[in-house]
């Protein structure tokens, strides 16, 4: 079993087609996907989607792009509906295009790490270029549960995700052939702290490159990063399968 642990099949690149683009993710083997809403009408479109899919879970927030423009006029939103969610996210840190000002990013960050907190949910996090600021916000927060989305730094920074008692998730980047320390970061983070995602539409893996991606392709990021730590394909589906199921709490 494959759990999609990051998707955004309510944006609009994908909503048109999403009951095909699920049939096709169901044939690949995934069995559970975690849609991602960055804003009101993908979080309608979710919770609608996931009374037709029941294996299809919520989690929303603005992200650190967006906070400048939508910030204020969506949080509340967002909130409202928190109880219908399995994670707030994907919030976070972008300092390498800074869309939004770093000051504002930081206050949003904390403003959804004391939303999850206060109702016991997982985060799901954006950081790019900005991990100082990210761990001393999460260290002053006391905010423990969560993953690293997409993730693309270093080892260093990896074990510092880790030590902090987060999960780390590998998305198709790590396929890449010139992600050389993404390699090595797929081979060093603990197995029972790794999840995997697509993160469809974007970053489809080797070999559906530059395609638009899609949960389906899924198996293909597990197949290679299966290959990197020198195990099955089976074992590193069933781990970060598992790891989804316990961290999002979703029904087994």
């Amino acid at each position: 079993m494959l759990i999609d642990s990051h998707a955004h099949l309510t944006s609009s690149d994908l909503y048109e087609e999403v009951d095909a683009i699920l049939l096709k993710a169901k044939g690949a083997g995934v069995e559970k996907i975690l849609n991602i809403a960055t804003d009101p009408e993908s979080l309608k479109r979710g919770l609608l989607l996931s009374h037709k899919y029941p294996w299809v879970f919520n989690a929303a927030s603005t992200t650190p792009h967006d906070v400048e423009k939508e910030g204020a006029l969506y949080f509340d939103e967002i909130a409202k509906h928190v109880g219908q969610l399995k994670a707030v996210g994907e919030t976070g840190l972008d300092y390498y295009y800074e869309h939004s000002p770093k000051k504002l990013q930081q206050e949003y960050l904390v403003k959804y790490l004391e939303l999850a907190k206060a109702n016991h949910l997982p985060v799901v996090i954006h950081c790019r270029d900005a991990f100082k600021d990210f761990f001393s916000i999460l260290d002053e927060t006391g905010h423990s549960g969560g993953v690293l989305h997409c993730f693309t730094g270093t080892i260093d920074e990896a074990k510092q995700v880790i030590d902090r008692g987060f999960y780390l998730s590998l998305s198709g980047i790590a396929t890449f052939k010139k992600s050389f320390e993404l390699h090595e970061v797929a081979k060093y983070v603990p197995l029972d702290r790794l999840l995997i995602e697509t993160d469809a539409p974007y970053l489809a893996p080797q070999p559906y490159r530059g395609r638009t991606n899609e949960p389906a392709f899924l198996k293909a990021t597990a197949e290679i990063l299966a290959d990197f730590r020198g195990i099955s394909f089976q074992e590193l589906a069933q781990a970060t399968a598992k790891n989804a199921e316990t961290l999002f709490n979703f029904e087994r």
